[in-house]
Protein backbone atom coordinates (compact mmCIF):
# COMPACT_ATOMS: atom_id res chain seq x y z
CA UNK A 1 0.00 0.00 0.00
CA UNK A 2 1.42 3.38 -0.86
CA UNK A 3 1.79 6.23 1.37
CA UNK A 4 -0.50 8.20 -0.79
CA UNK A 5 -3.46 5.95 0.02
CA UNK A 6 -2.86 6.30 3.79
CA UNK A 7 -1.55 9.73 4.49
CA UNK A 8 -0.19 10.43 7.96
CA UNK A 9 -0.62 13.80 9.63
CA UNK A 10 2.27 15.18 11.55
CA UNK A 11 1.70 16.17 15.15
CA UNK A 12 2.74 19.72 16.12
CA UNK A 13 4.96 18.25 18.78
CA UNK A 14 6.38 15.57 16.69
CA UNK A 15 6.32 12.21 18.34
CA UNK A 16 5.49 13.56 21.84
CA UNK A 17 2.20 12.41 23.35
CA UNK A 18 -0.46 15.01 24.24
CA UNK A 19 -0.84 15.20 28.05
CA UNK A 20 -4.25 14.27 29.41
CA UNK A 21 -6.27 16.72 31.62
CA UNK A 22 -5.63 16.20 35.38
CA UNK A 23 -8.56 14.82 37.33
CA UNK A 24 -9.93 16.91 40.29
CA UNK A 25 -9.41 15.31 43.72
CA UNK A 26 -12.58 13.89 45.26
CA UNK A 27 -14.18 16.19 47.93
CA UNK A 28 -14.00 14.73 51.44
CA UNK A 29 -17.32 14.32 53.28
CA UNK A 30 -18.06 16.91 56.03
CA UNK A 31 -17.36 15.90 59.61
CA UNK A 32 -20.07 15.71 62.30
CA UNK A 33 -18.84 18.94 63.94
CA UNK A 34 -19.02 20.78 60.60
CA UNK A 35 -22.53 19.52 59.94
CA UNK A 36 -23.60 20.59 63.45
CA UNK A 37 -22.08 24.07 62.98
CA UNK A 38 -23.77 24.43 59.60
CA UNK A 39 -27.10 23.49 61.15
CA UNK A 40 -26.76 25.96 64.06
CA UNK A 41 -25.19 28.91 62.28
CA UNK A 42 -26.52 31.28 61.28
CA UNK A 43 -29.12 30.91 64.07
CA UNK A 44 -32.68 30.49 63.01
CA UNK A 45 -34.81 31.84 65.90
CA UNK A 46 -38.53 31.63 65.66
CA UNK A 47 -41.02 33.85 67.45
CA UNK A 48 -42.07 30.99 69.72
CA UNK A 49 -38.45 30.44 70.81
CA UNK A 50 -38.08 34.13 71.66
CA UNK A 51 -41.20 34.04 73.82
CA UNK A 52 -39.98 30.92 75.65
CA UNK A 53 -36.56 32.52 76.27
CA UNK A 54 -38.19 35.65 77.68
CA UNK A 55 -40.41 33.60 80.01
CA UNK A 56 -37.40 31.63 81.25
CA UNK A 57 -35.51 34.88 81.94
CA UNK A 58 -38.40 36.30 83.97
CA UNK A 59 -38.71 33.04 85.90
CA UNK A 60 -34.99 33.02 86.70
CA UNK A 61 -35.10 36.64 87.86
CA UNK A 62 -38.01 35.87 90.16
CA UNK A 63 -36.19 32.89 91.67
CA UNK A 64 -33.07 35.02 92.28
CA UNK A 65 -35.10 37.70 94.06
CA UNK A 66 -36.83 35.05 96.17
CA UNK A 67 -33.50 33.47 97.19
CA UNK A 68 -32.11 36.87 98.16
CA UNK A 69 -35.21 37.66 100.20
CA UNK A 70 -34.93 34.35 102.02
CA UNK A 71 -31.26 34.97 102.79
CA UNK A 72 -32.12 38.38 104.31
CA UNK A 73 -34.50 36.67 106.73
CA UNK A 74 -31.93 34.03 107.71
CA UNK A 75 -31.24 35.74 111.04
CA UNK A 76 -34.88 35.44 112.09
CA UNK A 77 -35.19 31.93 110.64
CA UNK A 78 -32.36 30.78 112.86
CA UNK A 79 -33.81 32.37 115.98
CA UNK A 80 -35.41 30.30 118.69
CA UNK A 81 -39.15 30.28 119.18
CA UNK A 82 -38.97 32.15 122.47
CA UNK A 83 -36.79 34.84 120.84
CA UNK A 84 -39.33 35.32 118.06
CA UNK A 85 -42.13 35.56 120.62
CA UNK A 86 -40.13 38.19 122.52
CA UNK A 87 -39.59 40.24 119.32
CA UNK A 88 -43.30 40.11 118.53
CA UNK A 89 -44.15 41.15 122.08
CA UNK A 90 -41.78 44.10 121.77
CA UNK A 91 -43.46 45.23 118.55
CA UNK A 92 -46.86 44.93 120.21
CA UNK A 93 -45.62 47.00 123.16
CA UNK A 94 -44.35 49.75 120.86
CA UNK A 95 -47.68 49.84 119.07
CA UNK A 96 -49.49 50.04 122.40
CA UNK A 97 -47.29 52.93 123.54
CA UNK A 98 -48.16 54.87 120.41
CA UNK A 99 -51.86 54.16 120.96
CA UNK A 100 -51.58 55.32 124.58
CA UNK A 101 -49.85 58.53 123.53
CA UNK A 102 -52.55 59.22 120.96
CA UNK A 103 -55.27 58.60 123.56
CA UNK A 104 -53.54 60.94 126.01
CA UNK A 105 -53.45 63.72 123.43
CA UNK A 106 -57.11 63.15 122.63
CA UNK A 107 -57.97 63.34 126.34
CA UNK A 108 -56.08 66.62 126.71
CA UNK A 109 -57.91 68.04 123.73
CA UNK A 110 -61.27 66.97 125.20
CA UNK A 111 -60.46 68.47 128.62
CA UNK A 112 -59.44 71.73 127.00
CA UNK A 113 -62.63 71.90 124.97
CA UNK A 114 -64.93 70.95 127.86
CA UNK A 115 -63.29 72.91 130.68
CA UNK A 116 -65.32 75.79 132.12
CA UNK A 117 -62.14 77.75 132.63
CA UNK A 118 -60.23 77.14 129.43
CA UNK A 119 -57.52 79.65 130.29
CA UNK A 120 -56.65 77.83 133.54
CA UNK A 121 -56.75 74.45 131.83
CA UNK A 122 -54.48 75.73 129.09
CA UNK A 123 -52.05 77.05 131.71
CA UNK A 124 -51.95 73.66 133.48
CA UNK A 125 -51.31 71.83 130.25
CA UNK A 126 -48.60 74.32 129.32
CA UNK A 127 -46.80 73.77 132.64
CA UNK A 128 -47.07 70.01 132.23
CA UNK A 129 -45.73 70.22 128.71
CA UNK A 130 -42.88 72.42 129.93
CA UNK A 131 -41.95 69.82 132.53
CA UNK A 132 -42.02 67.05 129.95
CA UNK A 133 -39.89 69.02 127.54
CA UNK A 134 -37.46 69.80 130.36
CA UNK A 135 -37.00 66.07 130.97
CA UNK A 136 -36.40 65.45 127.28
CA UNK A 137 -34.00 68.39 127.00
CA UNK A 138 -32.12 67.29 130.12
CA UNK A 139 -32.63 70.59 131.95
CA UNK A 140 -34.53 69.03 134.89
CA UNK A 141 -33.93 65.88 136.91
CA UNK A 142 -36.22 62.90 136.55
CA UNK A 143 -37.06 59.71 138.37
CA UNK A 144 -39.21 56.68 137.70
CA UNK A 145 -39.09 52.96 136.91
CA UNK A 146 -36.50 51.70 134.47
CA UNK A 147 -33.27 49.75 134.20
CA UNK A 148 -29.57 50.07 134.88
CA UNK A 149 -27.25 48.83 132.12
CA UNK A 150 -23.64 48.32 133.22
CA UNK A 151 -20.97 47.56 130.62
CA UNK A 152 -17.61 46.29 131.88
CA UNK A 153 -14.81 46.45 129.31
CA UNK A 154 -11.78 44.53 130.64
CA UNK A 155 -10.19 44.18 127.19
CA UNK A 156 -10.85 47.77 126.02
CA UNK A 157 -12.85 46.58 122.99
CA UNK A 158 -15.96 48.74 123.45
CA UNK A 159 -16.12 51.65 121.02
CA UNK A 160 -18.29 54.72 120.63
CA UNK A 161 -20.59 53.20 118.02
CA UNK A 162 -21.53 50.36 120.39
CA UNK A 163 -22.71 52.83 123.04
CA UNK A 164 -24.61 54.74 120.36
CA UNK A 165 -26.33 51.50 119.27
CA UNK A 166 -27.39 50.92 122.88
CA UNK A 167 -28.86 54.45 123.10
CA UNK A 168 -30.81 54.02 119.86
CA UNK A 169 -32.18 50.65 120.96
CA UNK A 170 -33.28 52.09 124.32
CA UNK A 171 -34.97 55.05 122.66
CA UNK A 172 -36.80 52.74 120.26
CA UNK A 173 -38.01 50.74 123.29
CA UNK A 174 -39.51 53.85 124.91
CA UNK A 175 -36.73 55.27 127.11
CA UNK A 176 -37.71 58.73 128.37
CA UNK A 177 -34.52 59.81 130.17
CA UNK A 178 -30.98 58.42 129.90
CA UNK A 179 -27.76 59.16 131.72
CA UNK A 180 -24.31 57.63 131.00
CA UNK A 181 -22.04 57.90 134.03
CA UNK A 182 -22.43 61.62 134.78
CA UNK A 183 -23.48 62.82 131.30
CA UNK A 184 -27.13 63.42 130.42
CA UNK A 185 -28.12 62.01 127.01
CA UNK A 186 -30.34 64.26 124.89
CA UNK A 187 -31.41 64.47 121.25
CA UNK A 188 -28.14 65.99 119.97
CA UNK A 189 -25.77 63.83 122.05
CA UNK A 190 -22.75 62.54 120.14
CA UNK A 191 -20.09 59.88 120.82
CA UNK A 192 -16.40 59.87 119.87
CA UNK A 193 -13.58 57.40 120.43
CA UNK A 194 -10.88 58.86 122.64
CA UNK A 195 -7.60 57.49 123.93
CA UNK A 196 -8.38 55.22 126.85
CA UNK A 197 -12.12 55.88 126.76
CA UNK A 198 -15.02 57.45 124.93
CA UNK A 199 -16.18 61.05 124.71
CA UNK A 200 -19.88 61.81 125.17
CA UNK A 201 -20.74 65.37 124.16
CA UNK A 202 -17.08 66.29 124.58
CA UNK A 203 -16.82 64.81 128.09
CA UNK A 204 -14.65 61.74 128.59
CA UNK A 205 -16.25 58.68 130.17
CA UNK A 206 -14.44 55.47 131.03
CA UNK A 207 -15.45 51.91 131.77
CA UNK A 208 -17.47 50.64 133.45
CA UNK A 209 -20.15 52.47 131.44
CA UNK A 210 -23.27 52.84 133.56
CA UNK A 211 -26.59 53.65 131.85
CA UNK A 212 -29.41 54.93 134.06
CA UNK A 213 -32.56 54.63 131.95
CA UNK A 214 -36.13 55.63 132.84
CA UNK A 215 -38.90 53.82 131.02
CA UNK A 216 -40.98 50.67 131.16
CA UNK A 217 -38.62 47.91 132.38
CA UNK A 218 -40.66 45.21 130.63
CA UNK A 219 -39.88 46.92 127.32
CA UNK A 220 -36.33 48.12 127.91
CA UNK A 221 -34.71 44.89 129.07
CA UNK A 222 -35.99 42.63 126.22
CA UNK A 223 -34.94 45.26 123.67
CA UNK A 224 -31.32 44.88 124.79
CA UNK A 225 -31.41 41.08 124.93
CA UNK A 226 -32.93 40.28 121.53
CA UNK A 227 -30.82 37.97 119.27
CA UNK A 228 -28.13 40.02 117.58
CA UNK A 229 -28.89 42.95 119.87
CA UNK A 230 -26.79 45.10 122.17
CA UNK A 231 -25.94 42.52 124.84
CA UNK A 232 -25.00 39.81 122.35
CA UNK A 233 -22.85 42.21 120.32
CA UNK A 234 -20.98 43.34 123.44
CA UNK A 235 -20.39 39.75 124.51
CA UNK A 236 -18.89 39.00 121.10
CA UNK A 237 -16.41 41.81 121.81
CA UNK A 238 -15.53 40.15 125.17
CA UNK A 239 -17.32 42.86 127.15
CA UNK A 240 -19.76 42.06 129.96
CA UNK A 241 -23.21 43.71 129.91
CA UNK A 242 -25.54 43.47 132.91
CA UNK A 243 -29.16 44.66 132.92
CA UNK A 244 -31.01 45.20 136.21
CA UNK A 245 -34.64 46.29 136.52
CA UNK A 246 -35.67 48.82 139.14
CA UNK A 247 -38.84 50.64 140.18
CA UNK A 248 -36.90 53.81 140.96
CA UNK A 249 -34.20 55.12 138.67
CA UNK A 250 -32.85 58.64 139.26
CA UNK A 251 -31.46 60.64 136.36
CA UNK A 252 -30.01 63.80 137.86
CA UNK A 253 -27.26 64.84 135.45
CA UNK A 254 -28.39 68.16 133.95
CA UNK A 255 -27.73 70.04 130.74
CA UNK A 256 -27.72 73.84 130.59
CA UNK A 257 -30.67 75.35 128.78
CA UNK A 258 -29.59 76.72 125.44
CA UNK A 259 -30.98 79.94 124.04
CA UNK A 260 -31.35 79.68 120.26
CA UNK A 261 -29.43 82.28 118.28
CA UNK A 262 -31.74 82.50 115.29
CA UNK A 263 -34.95 80.52 115.90
CA UNK A 264 -37.83 82.46 117.41
CA UNK A 265 -41.34 81.49 118.40
CA UNK A 266 -43.85 81.94 115.60
CA UNK A 267 -46.84 82.23 117.99
CA UNK A 268 -48.39 85.70 118.34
Amino acid sequence: MSTEDNPQRDSPQGDEEVPQAQERPAQRPATGRQRLFAALWPPRVTRAQLIVALLLFVLGLGLAIQVRSNSDDSALRGARQEDLVRILDELDDRTQRLEDEKQQLDDQKTELENSSDQAEEARKQTLEKERQLGVLAGTVAAQGPGITLTINDPHSTVEADMLLDAIQELRAAGAEAIQINDVRVVADTYFLNSGGGIEVDGRKVTAPYRFEVIGKPEDLEPALNIPGGVVQTLEEERAVATVVRSQKIIVDALRPAKQPDYAQSSSQ
